[in-house]
């Protein structure tokens, strides 16, 4: 039966195109390496906490892809890009400096 059914699949055309790839090589593309700290920062939300005092409810989390030195920045599940920004400014770029670049935006090799 394994053996008719193996004929079957390779002589069908949709079955071939809906067959799927036993490598996804072409979808993975390395990072670039970072030289010095904070030339690279990776930036990631985590969401779902309890309201606190001053009714933060996600943690704004930017780490350095060197030293992995990471920082953590209470904020708001609403926030929009120009308070993440003014967040990222006043608690990562003041005490570390502007990074080079940022990996979640990045396409290093096309």
């Amino acid at each position: 039966m394994r053996d008719g059914v193996n004929k079957l699949i390779e002589r069908c055309i949709i079955c071939q195109y809906a067959k799927g790839r036993t490598q996804n090589t072409m979808m993975y593309q390395p990072l670039h390496i970072p030289r010095r700290p904070w030339d690279s920062v990776n930036i990631d939300f985590i969401l779902g906490f309890p309201k606190t005092p001053r009714n933060h409810d996600s943690i704004l989390v930017v780490v350095d892809r060197f030293s992995k030195m990471a920082h953590f920045i209470p904020c708001f599940k609403t926030s929009d890009a120009t308070h993440v920004e003014n967040l990222f400014f006043k608690d990562v770029v003041r005490l570390h400096g502007l990074p080079k670049r940022k990996s979640m935006t990045e396409i290093p090799y096309l």
